[in-house]
């Protein structure tokens, strides 16, 4: 991987003293060896092969969403989906938290800075600066955001948007508006995120996320929580669309195909075009045989999150003794097959990834576009351990878009923006669960990585175009039967329940909650959408 010299400069102006001559985008040589004094105290180690490896310091090894704020402002508050994900923040308050985060930066013996590019295409980048107190963020965002040439660093010039990582100081809980000492806060207007009180690193890659997905919009494009291949022979791609831990990023790891990206996207009148520069895997139970091309990914130049490492500096990846949220960010050049530049033309196949608890969806299923609306906006997973602070086993839950904690307007902008270019460009639709069958967590089994492979792999050779279904009597959508090298009786879920009475409960169930989910959305949804619903 070739990285760019560093460069030096003034933050004065972005309130940090006596810095005139602060380092930007060191290579990964440069913090890892610095970050050599916290291995003393336990915070950093270099495991096997020059990686360095990080337990996220302090109590928080996952993203704090109810800790989010985004400053209300009169340009842009009849824009954002003001509730539970945005929750309003007063402008002095937010003045309040960026003056206690540089306080804290400008007591720092050494800062680390980044400036890098969100969005592969040139005519939607934004340029990001990062300016953080620990070495661990600052390789973090280096794997994460787009790492520019020699060329484009000299003339990057003034940030589109900039990060002040004071995670290891905490908010002042009695400052109004706090709910507690941690405190991600966003600003559109002064294009700044604030953090305080949380050192996970995700809250960075979230942040830009975040800004992305009010930007795009306003543009025309469709900002998207999915991974993204694509065709070897051809600019075709797909997208793959789920939260965490359904499988974005093991499935967009297909030797057969060319990887775009697995977590981030955007959809303009080009095509489509990955976000970040870096990748950002599930480590837990990583094994050379089960994930080759991650596995072979985290060398020298990734970083290791909250892995557990042995005498020999070898990683445990079976250890969850920090948390079952460990993690491995690297490069996106890292995997052989990734097309760089990140972008490919318009998708023929978007597949909603969903990690059913309840063991009632089937393993893979056609969309009609009101059924693909409906199950976009209602975005049904369950949450995977170790995903967010205080789950420790699947819930059932429903995230708007398939990211509901990272949207910016309201659920129904992407949505219309999704049908638009579905209609346009012809892309078919399907539900592939990648959770349980046979019964529901706990009594069934979690369907097998071989199975969904297969399966992904029928929908991209175009063999389930005309393969058999049948049609879902309670969810109305059309079970695929017949799928290469899947056991059939494992695609029509009711058959494959031991106890046919409890999956009939459960489904019934399951319907109720999609309808009673979806009761928030019916403003502003189409008859057809609406009729697409779950039947009693």
């Amino acid at each position: 991987m070739k990285t760019p010299p560093p460069t030096s400069f003034s933050l004065s102006a972005h309130g940090l003293t006596g810095r005139d001559r602060l380092p930007t985008n060191l290579p990964p040589a440069a913090p890892s060896t610095r970050a050599r004094p916290f291995v003393t105290r336990k915070n950093a180690s270099i495991a096997e092969k020059g990686r360095p490896s990080w337990p996220t310091p302090g109590a928080k090894t996952g993203r704090s969403p109810k800790d989010k704020r985004v400053v209300e402002h009169p340009n842009s508050k009849n824009d954002v989906w003001w509730g539970a994900v945005n929750i309003p923040l007063e402008k002095q308050t937010f003045d309040i938290n960026r003056q206690r985060a540089l306080d804290y930066l400008n007591t720092r013996d050494t800062l680390y800075c980044f400036d890098g590019f969100a969005g592969w295409d040139p005519k939607y980048r934004i340029k990001v600066r990062v300016i953080c107190s620990r070495p661990y963020h600052a390789l973090f965002m280096h794997t994460m955001l787009i790492r520019p040439s020699k060329e484009e660093l000299a003339s990057f010039g003034t940030p589109d948007f900039v990060i002040y990582n004071a995670g290891a100081f905490p908010a002042n809980r009695l400052t109004a508006g706090m709910g507690s000492t941690t405190s991600v806060d966003l600003s559109i207007e002064d294009k700044e995120l604030i953090i305080l009180g949380t050192e996970y690193a995700g809250e960075m890659k979230k942040g830009v996320f975040t800004v992305a997905n009010y930007l795009a919009p306003k543009r025309g494009v469709l900002s998207m929580h999915c991974s993204a291949t694509a065709d070897k022979q051809t600019s075709a791609s797909s997208l793959l669309f789920g939260l965490s831990g359904t499988g974005k990023t093991t499935l967009s790891a297909d030797p057969k195909r060319l990887l775009i990206g697995d977590d981030e996207h955007c959809w303009s009148d080009d095509g489509i075009f990955n976000i970040e520069g870096g990748c950002y895997a599930k480590a837990i139970n990583l094994t050379p045989e089960s994930e080759p091309d991650i596995f072979q990914a985290l060398r020298f130049g990734a970083v290791l999150e909250n892995v557990v490492l042995d005498e020999g500096h070898d990683v445990d990846y079976t250890d969850t003794s920090i948390t079952q949220n460990t993690r491995g960010a690297y490069p996106i050049e890292f995997i052989r097959n990734a097309k760089i530049p990140c972008m490919a033309g318009h998708p023929t196949d978007v597949i909603f990834l969903t990690c059913d608890a309840f063991g009632v969806l089937p393993p893979v299923s056609a969309l009609s576009p009101a059924h693909a609306m409906y199950h976009f906006i209602s975005g049904y997973t369950a949450k995977v351990a170790g995903t967010e602070m205080g789950v420790t086993e699947p819930q059932a839950t429903f995230s708007p878009c398939f990211g509901g904690p990272f949207l910016v307007w309201h659920p129904s902008k992407y949505a219309e923006l999704l049908a638009e270019k579905m209609r346009k460009h012809k892309a078919r639709v399907w539900l592939v669960n990648t959770g349980w069958g046979g019964g529901g967590y706990g009594t069934g089994k979690r369907i097998s990585l071989k199975n969904t492979r297969a399966i992904i792999d029928a929908i991209h050779s175009g063999a389930l175009t005309t393969a058999k279904t049948e049609r879902d009597p309670v969810f109305g959508f059309d079970i695929v039967t017949e799928v290469p090298g899947v056991p059939a009786e494992m695609l029509k879920p009711r058959e494959s329940w031991a106890d046919k009475a409890a999956y009939d409960a459960t489904a019934k169930k399951l319907a109720a909650l999609f309808r009673k989910n979806f009761e928030t959305y019916e403003t502003g949804a189409s008859a057809e959408v609406k009729a697409a619903a779950p039947l009693n």
